[in-house]
C-alpha cells in the first residue's frame, strides 16, 4: 500500500509512521486524515507491527490544518443542517462521514482503537490537529525544538479530534481549559511541566529514545496481552463503576492465562526469557470484537 502524505517503515517490529508533507510543514489535509485512519487500522491488523512511533518529516511535526484549501478548509459540506440525531443514527452514512464528521476525530478514534502501543516523537511545531492527534497516543516525547499549541480560539473554532475527551484526562481540566482558552504556543519544557509530554530531548536523541521506549513495550511481551492492556486502560478508565472493569478483567485474564500466560509462568519458573506465540489480531480472545466496538 502506498501513501501520498505518509511514510510507512517497519524495522524489527517497530513501525515508524512519518507525516510527510515537509514543504507544507506536514500540515493536515483530508487526504492525510484518510491515510492516517487507514494506516492505524492496517497496523492493528498486521502481526509484523508490534509498536508504532509517529513523527514528522523535516522541521515540523504537523503545523495544523492546511488552511489554503478553497471552500470550507475543513472539508465540510456547508449545505448540511446537521443535528445530534444525525450523529446518533447516521454516523457512518457517507453523507455524514464525508460531509460532517471531524477528520481529526476520525484519526484519533482510529488511534484509540489501535491494538499496538503508539508513541509520539514530536520533532517540531505541533499545533491544532498537530497537537490533538498526539493525545490519543500513549506517550509523547518532544524535541527541544517542539512547539505545541491548542490554537482553536485564534481562528474562531473549538477543540476537535476528540481532544475534549483526551486532554483533560492527560493534564487535568484546569490546565486543559487554560491552554484552550489562551491558545498559547507552548515550548517543549512548558508542555512537559503541564504533563503533556514525558521528556524533552535534543533533536538527535528524539527518535532513538522513542525506539528505546518502544522496545521496552514489545521485547519479551505478549502482543495479545499488550493489546488487551491498552484497550482495557483506555476503555475501563471511562466507565462509571469499577464493576465494568472487573467484567472485562475477568475475561481477559481467563483467555490470557490459557495461552501466553502459560508460557509466561513457565519462563518465570525456569528463569528464562519467554517465547510468546500468540499474535494480534488472530489470537485476540473471542469477546474482544464485541467489547471493542
Amino acid at each position: 500500500m502506498t501513501y501520498n502524505t505518509l511514510n510507512w517503515t517497519v524495522d524489527d517490529g517497530i513501525l515508524t509512521l512519518t507525516l510527510n508533507r515537509p514543504d507544507q510543514l506536514n500540515s493536515f489535509t483530508v487526504e492525510m486524515a484518510d491515510e492516517l485512519e487507514a494506516a492505524f487500522k492496517r497496523a492493528s491488523d498486521d502481526p509484523a507491527v508490534r509498536a508504532i512511533v509517529v513523527t514528522g518529516a523535516g522541521r515540523a511535526f504537523c503545523a495544523g490544518m492546511d488552511l489554503t484549501r478553497s471552500g470550507n478548509v475543513f472539508g465540510l459540506d456547508e449545505s448540511l443542517q446537521p443535528t445530534l440525531q444525525d450523529m446518533n443514527e447516521r454516523l457512518d452514512d457517507p453523507a455524514i462521514r464525508n460531509g460532517l464528521r471531524d477528520t481529526g476525530g476520525r484519526v484519533t478514534l482510529s488511534i484509540y482503537n489501535c491494538t499496538k502501543p503508539v508513541i509520539a516523537a514530536i520533532n517540531g511545531p505541533a499545533v491544532g490537529i498537530g497537537a490533538t492527534m498526539t493525545l490519543a497516543m500513549d506517550v509523547r516525547l518532544a524535541s527541544e525544538k517542539a512547539r505545541v499549541g491548542f490554537v482553536f480560539g485564534k481562528i474562531g473554532i473549538v477543540p476537535e479530534a476528540c481532544s475534549s475527551w483526551f486532554l483533560p484526562r492527560i493534564v487535568g481540566i484546569s490546565q486543559a481549559l487554560e491552554w484552550c482558552y489562551s491558545a498559547d504556543i507552548l515550548d517543549a519544557e512548558e508542555a512537559k511541566r503541564g504533563g503533556l509530554v514525558k521528556a524533552v530531548l535534543p533533536p538527535d536523541q528524539l527518535l532513538p529514545e522513542a525506539y528505546t521506549l518502544a522496545r521496552k513495550f514489545v521485547d519479551n511481551r505478549s502482543p495479545v496481552a499488550i493489546a488487551l492492556t491498552r484497550q482495557m486502560l483506555y476503555r475501563n478508565a471511562a466507565q462509571d463503576h469499577p464493576i465494568e472493569a472487573h467484567k472485562v478483567d475477568s475475561l481477559a485474564v481467563f483467555y490470557a492465562s490459557v495461552k501466553d500466560g502459560k508460557e509466561g509462568v513457565a519462563s518465570f519458573l525456569e528463569k528464562r526469557a519467554p517465547n510468546f506465540t500468540a499474535q494480534v489480531p488472530d489470537d485476540l480472545p473471542p469477546f474482544y470484537e464485541d467489547w471493542a466496538k
